[in-house]
C-alpha cells in the first residue's frame, strides 16, 4: 500500500489528482494500491503528516496561505523519508531552483500536465524512495556489525520512520513531557 499527499488550495485539482492516481501505481513492473489523503490547506497537511507516514507527498507551488518550497521545507523536517514533487502552472526558474535546494524536490510537474507522465514521474519519485531506504537499510547492518551502531539505535530509526516523531521528547521547565505545546 502506497500513502500519497496532495495539497493544493484548488480543490478541483485535488479532484484530477485524486481520479490520475485511483487506478494504483505501477512500480517495478507491479500494481500497488494507493491510499490519497489531499488537503487545500498546508497547516492542516502538515499537522497530518505528524500522525500519519506518506511515501510521497506533491504540492503546489504558489498557495495563499504557505508556498509549496516553504510547506515541502517543513514537511521534510516532520518526515525527511518521504519523497517531495511540486505541481505548478508557472514556469519560474527561481523557484524551481528553491524547489530543488531547498525543499529537495525529486520533480517539478507542470500544469497542465499529461497523466501518464504524472503517473510515471510518481512511479520513478517511489522507486528511487523505496531504493535510498533499502541502502539507509543496508548501511545500518553494516554499522551494526563494525560495531559503529548499536541494536537500539537501529530500533530507534525504524520507529521514526513509522511513526515520525515517536522518538522525541518536548520536555517542561519542571522536568514533566508536555504532550500538547500548542497553549
Amino acid at each position: 500500500m502506497i500513502r500519497i499527499m496532495l495539497v493544493d488550495d484548488e480543490k478541483n485539482i485535488l479532484n484530477a489528482l485524486r481520479r490520475v492516481l485511483a487506478s494504483g501505481i505501477t512500480m517495478e513492473n507491479k500494481q500497488h494500491d494507493v491510499v490519497v489523503e489531499t488537503f487545500d490547506k498546508p497547516t492542516e497537511a502538515l499537522r497530518r503528516a505528524e500522525v500519519v507516514v506518506f511515501d510521497l507527498v506533491m504540492s503546489d507551488y504558489r498557495m495563499p496561505e504557505m508556498g509549496g518550497v516553504e510547506f515541502l521545507k517543513a514537511f521534510r523536517e516532520i518526515q525527511p523519508d518521504a519523497s517531495r514533487m511540486i505541481l505548478s502552472g508557472y514556469a519560474d526558474l527561481a523557484g524551481l531552483v528553491s524547489a530543488i535546494n531547498e525543499a529537495e524536490i525529486f520533480r517539478f510537474v507542470s500544469k497542465p500536465w499529461d497523466d501518464y507522465d504524472l503517473r510515471f514521474a510518481i512511479s520513478q519519485a517511489l522507486a528511487y524512495r523505496n531504493l535510498l531506504m533499502e541502502n539507509q537499510r543496508l548501511a545500518d547492518i553494516v554499522r551494526e556489525q563494525q560495531g559503529q551502531l548499536s541494536r537500539q539505535e537501529i530500533a530507534l530509526r525504524r520507529l521514526e520512520q513509522e511513526s515520525p516523531g515517536i522518538t522525541k521528547v518536548n520536555w517542561g521547565a519542571d522536568g514533566s513531557v508536555i504532550i500538547d505545546d500548542e497553549d
